[in-house]
């Protein structure tokens, strides 16, 4: 069964998520059409090798050449249309990098992953789940509460289609009456008087079905403000909280069609009550009184019902993706100048009239304070097309949407002295992109505008780990959407909150976060041996990113940004099936080693290492004490010329004049060492002999390998009977793997 089949199963919340990953660069069709192709394919590879990427890239075009042609054969022309223009977007996109068209494609497959996993956790937890209950039983609450607007407003329409009716035969009445009195014969007394008290009977009628369709209207009203203010306050402020968590690597954020939904009900709801209330005045000017129910409230009404709709309409201008650099999609809100990000906007309020009438510019720190008041605040201008009209037509699911895909920025200079000196670092200054609009329709004209998170603008792309543990820090503690001066004056963090987020950092890049075991030694490396197990503990900014740690040359945060980019490039398997232990502190690893059986081992991180590394340690049997080893940390240097699963295969240990053996036999606890890495290793084990000239060209050359080998001084051996003198061939073949190793 395909990922792409087992996605399309899922509930409608899932799919909407499902439909955010694809635009026009890469859009859905292709991925329907070439599902198990795509799924097939090493895209993880081919976004680091350009040779690679290009071929793929060519291949993925001659499948799209195969779709047309079955679909030519169908005689299916809108299809061959559609593939067409996708072949020809790609093409357009990806022709001079291949390379970004693999990292798309890697990383869309990787977020479907996510999103099915997410689903399946959903369906594990909605049994008994009390959260959940209440979540829906809100959901369904808001959900009659909604319907019931639309409904009163049914029932208003036929009062008024009664009322009208009423009034018709009214005024006919009357006219009939008045010209039988002007008639020559005249009206008998007694027949007058009964028109006359059927007259009044039916004034009395429709004065009262008026003060009823005004209190109608009135009710319907107070409903329309009950529930557009649980959507307002309520609905859409958990939405974009949970966007922020979304944001910095959280759970993905539930889709916007059911907010879509429901705004637009009750917008449609409130025009419709801006339609009523002219009727009503339309009845008033043919025929009034006093006191006429529709004069005293007409105005009132009206004024409501607008302000109502302002209202809503104002707050449905929502940020639906937040700034991003589509090299960097895990690490949105950070944008670095002279490369292009996207940002899309969305209208809740969907209305077939808006489609095309609603045009957006963007702005970059409109109304921002630090710029005066915060000395060295540096200022830009946005480059590219910076306005954008909203449409239902570049959306997959068909939303009014605005996504602007190429804007860069631009560090305006300053004339004169330059300082760069003030309180805050360029990864600590918060910016922020606006978005405004203007909608005009009869009687009616609102300004929209909403704002993005928070943003961090660096100049050089090593600045990208500090500014993302901004944006960390920042969506982690505050929910203000504006609070551009929070690092002069950063709060602490609880480690609760932090311990949480660093498992995301995590689990939002692999398929696995951090366990309480590994976040109990990185709560000690920042609290301390006494404080680590403490959820309250409260870490402060500069612990977290710019103190050096304990007695080391680099802050807590760059040591485990290191450590997740060794992961993603070298160790991303091995993390994913739980081989790594990761974070353990040395005791820990003493106390859970030695009570194994020797040539028990276990993966940790090096403390020591700012860039990343990984090593591993043994227990080795002895008389008294069980001894531990360590090998040397390996960072990404050696792991880019051999990889860990082949180093701890071929891993070595040689005493001085002995025959060298691997000491690695057991992953802990007990899991032998070529079932937990034998479906890594890169060729399989037993392989012909590497002095065979043999090969299957005959090219001459002798095979090589790189293997590890670590000399231990003799009395570190476990007993002197291994001490033995080495055979000539025994020598040699020590001497080949030396060479190889450490080639001249």
């Amino acid at each position: 069964m395909t990922q792409w089949y087992q996605l399309q199963q899922l509930d409608s919340k899932f799919l909407e998520q499902v439909h955010q990953l694809y635009d026009d660069s890469f859009p859905m069709e292709i991925r329907q059409y070439l599902a198990q192709w795509l799924e097939n394919q090493d895209w993880e590879h081919a976004a680091n090798n350009v040779s690679f990427a290009t071929v793929l890239f060519h291949d993925l075009l001659s499948q799209l050449d195969d779709q047309f042609s079955r679909f030519l054969i169908e005689n299916n022309f809108l299809l061959q249309h559609n593939i067409r223009k996708s072949k020809r977007n790609l093409q357009d996109h990806f022709q001079e990098d291949p390379i970004q068209m693999a990292m798309t494609i890697f990383n869309c497959l990787k977020e479907e992953r996510k999103i099915l996993t997410s689903a399946q956790l959903s369906d594990q937890m909605q049994v008994g789940n009390v959260q959940n209950t209440v979540m829906l039983d809100k959901q369904k609450e808001l959900d009659q509460k909604v319907r019931s607007v639309k409904n009163n407003v049914v029932e208003v329409e036929q009062d008024i289609k009664t009322l009208e009716d009423v009034q018709d035969e009214y005024d006919f009445k009357c006219k009939t009456l008045q010209n039988r009195e002007n008639e020559p014969n005249g009206v008998a007394q007694d027949e007058y008087k009964k028109e006359q008290l059927l007259l009044q009977k039916m004034f009395l009628t429709l004065d009262l079905k008026r003060k009823e369709v005004v209190a109608k209207i009135i009710n319907l009203l107070n409903i329309s403000e009950h529930t557009q203010s649980a959507l307002i306050n309520e609905e859409l402020v958990e939405w974009k909280h949970r966007q922020q968590i979304a944001c910095i690597g959280g759970p993905p954020n539930a889709c916007l069609d059911q907010l879509q939904n429901w705004f637009t009900i009750v917008a449609e709801s409130l025009q419709q009550v801006r339609q009523q209330l002219k009727k009503l005045e339309e009845l008033e000017q043919k025929f009034t009184y006093d006191p006429d129910p529709i004069t005293k409230n007409k105005q009132v009404l009206q004024d409501r019902t607008c302000n109502l709709f302002k209202q809503l309409i104002q707050s449905s201008f929502v940020v639906e993706r937040q700034p991003c650099m589509p090299t960097h999609p895990q690490r949105p809100l950070v944008l670095k100048t002279g490369v292009q990000f996207t940002v899309k906007l969305r209208l809740l309020v969907k209305l077939q009239e808006l489609n095309y009438n609603l045009k957006v510019k963007v702005l970059f720190d409109k109304d921002v304070n630090e710029k005066n008041t915060v000395k060295g605040f540096r200022k830009f201008n946005i480059l590219g097309t910076n306005t954008k009209v909203m449409n239902m037509e570049e959306s997959t699911n068909g939303s009014l949407a605005a996504e602007f895909r190429h804007l860069q920025l631009k560090e305006q200079k300053n004339t004169g002295s330059r300082t760069n000196e003030g309180p805050l670092i360029v990864t600590e200054e918060l910016h922020s992109l606006s978005f405004e609009t203007q909608l005009c329709q009869p009687g009616l004209v609102v300004d929209l505008e909403t704002t993005s998170l928070p943003i961090v603008v660096i100049s050089n792309v090593s600045q990208l780990p500090s500014g993302w543990a901004s944006i960390l820090w920042y969506n982690m503690l505050t929910t203000e959407p504006k609070n551009l001066s929070f690092f002069l004056n950063p709060p602490c963090a609880r480690w609760s909150q932090l311990s949480e987020v660093l498992s995301w950092q995590f689990s939002s890049v692999t398929k696995r976060g951090l366990h309480a075991d590994q976040l109990s030694m990185l709560g000690e490396k920042l609290l301390g041996p006494t404080g680590g197990g403490s959820l309250d503990g409260l870490i402060p900014w500069t612990r977290f990113c710019k103190e050096n740690i304990n007695d080391k040359n680099f802050p807590f945060w760059l040591w485990i940004e290191g450590i997740l980019e060794l992961i993603k490039k070298h160790l991303l398997c091995l993390w994913n099936d739980g081989c790594i232990m990761g974070f353990i502190s040395k005791e820990r690893e003493r106390a859970l080693l030695k009570d194994q059986r020797p040539g028990t081992f276990l993966l940790r991180f090096s403390e020591s290492s700012r860039e990343g590394a990984i090593t591993f340690t043994w227990v080795e049997g002895s008389q008294n004490e069980p001894q531990f080893h360590s090998v040397e940390p390996y960072t990404k240097k050696e792991l880019s010329a051999v990889t860990f699963p082949d180093i701890i295969r071929n891993y070595k240990v040689m005493a001085a004049e002995n025959i060298p053996e691997n000491p690695l036999s057991y992953l802990y606890p007990n899991i032998p060492k070529d079932n937990a890495f034998g479906k890594y290793y890169s060729r399989p084990k037993e392989t012909s002999e590497p002095m065979d000239l043999d090969g299957p060209k005959g090219n001459g050359y002798i095979k090589t390998e790189l293997i590890s080998v670590s000399e231990v001084h003799p009395s570190r051996l476990q007993t002197t009977e291994n001490l033995l003198p080495m055979s000539p061939e025994d020598f040699d073949e020590v001497s080949r793997m030396m060479c190889s190793a450490y080639p001249t």
